[in-house]
Order: structure tokens, then C-alpha cells, then sequence
């Protein structure tokens, strides 16, 4: 059996999400949890890669089993032996091709910028005290959504077949005194929506021009692009699936994952 798990976490701790030598990261955490409560070694696969200090407020793993478990116990004790940085909000199983990774249709990133200073927000947004101009940002938004090869914006010597990506959403808004980015995908690249990010905090503060951006996008160069913003004031906060992945019809499930049509 295949089960999918719907999950949240505070990356503060945490190394990112894939398991790396020495270092604490989520999915380490979950899989020693799981394993003991299952009672055998059980490794899990997630929707996406976090870094380090990115956090997720929505992220899926897969996990296979070798028969039925009753999910909500499951659930139940996850959290209980789990730290109080992770939280398991859901478990369901899921047809035998379902893949947390492969099978998801969009992906949405938030990133936020206080713009004052806030000691209980300090952890979760990126401090700019200069004033940006969000116009000029969302000009730019609609063209980084004219692309889709985004070499520029991708970390160097990162091992992948393709630097398309499908921009599906892209947009700044504000919410009292922090400006909010949202960004969806079908796929994104490691360190893309901090590289935009810088990008275009640079425009928004007069650095470059907005029509900079086409040329930037055009040369395929990081150095090119902006500054990579902290982690700390990114979340994930939305993966997408076919209906079809799951084995439980009931409506409830389909509008929680924010299934995809």
C-alpha cells in the first residue's frame, strides 16, 4: 500500500528537507518516527527539496507499507512523538503510481518582506527598510510569466535535464506591514524563487529597470540576476494533484489537496 502524507513544518531547525549526512533535516525526522512506529525501516519521498530555513505551511511525502494501517492512529502518534516543529495533518492512502513528486501539477511559494521592524515576525520575513516600489514589482511579474526557461535564476551546477518551468501565477501584494509574493509553478528550480526574489527587490528599489528583466531572463547567467533573499521569509504553502491519485472519494480530500481539474 501507498500512503500519502500531508504535512507542516518550521524549517528554523532544520537543515531543509532531504536527507543529508550529518546534518538534522524533515525528512530524516519523519522517517526515524515512522520507522520505529511501523516497526520497519521506511523511507519517505517528498513533493519538493525546502533548503535550509525554508518552511512549509502545506507538503506532501509518500511513503509504501506492506499492508493496511489505521491512518488517523498513525496520524495521532506522529505528532505526539514528532517535535513541535513538524506537525502530520493528514494521512490517506493513494494508488500504487501516485508520487508526491512526480505527480504534482503546481507548486505556490510565498515569500515575505516586513517592512517594518517586528521582533515576533523576525523569524518568519525578511526585514527591508527601505521603501519598494510593489507597481513597478508586478510589472516585472508579468514578464518573468513571458518565459519559461529560467537558467538565470537557478543555483550553478545544479544537475537538471531542463531549466523550463511553466509560470502559472506571480504576484506581490500588500497586507499591512508586510509585502507578500506568491508565486505558482509546475516545476521551480533550487534557489529560483529566492533569485527572483532579489531580482526584483532591486527593481522595486530603482536598482535595474523593469525592462532589465527580459535581458536578464535572455542571458541564461545567475550573475545576471539578483541576490538570493534569506530563507527564513520563504514558505511553501501549496502542492497540486490529479483527483485520480487517491483511493478516498470522499470531497473533503479532494478540496484539501486543492485538487487540480
Amino acid at each position: 500500500m501507498r500512503y500519502f502524507i500531508e504535512l507542516a513544518y518550521n524549517g528554523k531547525s532544520y537543515h531543509g528537507w532531504q536527507i543529508q549526512p550529518n546534518a538534522i533535516t524533515v525528512q530524516k525526522t519523519i522517517e526515524k518516527a515512522l520507522s520505529t512506529l511501523l516497526n520497519v525501516e521506511t523511507t519517505i519521498v517528498g513533493a519538493g527539496r525546502t533548503d535550509t530555513g525554508v518552511h512549509a505551511s502545506q507538503m506532501f511525502a509518500h511513503f509504501d507499507v506492506g499492508n493496511l494501517i489505521d491512518e488517523s492512529d498513525l496520524r495521532y502518534k506522529l505528532n505526539s512523538f514528532l517535535p513541535k516543529d513538524i506537525s502530520i495533518i493528514d494521512i490517506f492512502p493513494v494508488s500504487s503510481e501516485a508520487h508526491a513528486r512526480f505527480s504534482a501539477t503546481q507548486r505556490t511559494y510565498e515569500y515575505r518582506i516586513a517592512t517594518t521592524k517586528n521582533v515576533f515576525d523576525y523569524d518568519y520575513s525578511y526585514y527591508i527598510s527601505q521603501s519598494l516600489d510593489m507597481d513597478k514589482m508586478n510589472d516585472a511579474c508579468g514578464i518573468l510569466m513571458e518565459y519559461t526557461d529560467f537558467q538565470c535564476f537557478s543555483k550553478a551546477h545544479t544537475d537538471v535535464k531542463t531549466y523550463q518551468c511553466k509560470i502559472k501565477y506571480a504576484h506581490w501584494k500588500k497586507e499591512n506591514h508586510t509585502l507578500v509574493f506568491t508565486i505558482s509553478a509546475d516545476r521551480f528550480l533550487r534557489n529560483m524563487v529566492r533569485a527572483i526574489v532579489g531580482t526584483l527587490i532591486n527593481i522595486g528599489l530603482g536598482k535595474i529597470e523593469t525592462n532589465d528583466l527580459h535581458g536578464i531572463i535572455a542571458s541564461k547567467d545567475r550573475g545576471e540576476a539578483g541576490y538570493s533573499v534569506p530563507a527564513h521569509g520563504l514558505f511553501l504553502i501549496g502542492v497540486e494533484y490529479p483527483k485520480t491519485i487517491t483511493l478516498k472519494n470522499t470531497e473533503a480530500i479532494l478540496d484539501k489537496l486543492k485538487y487540480s481539474r
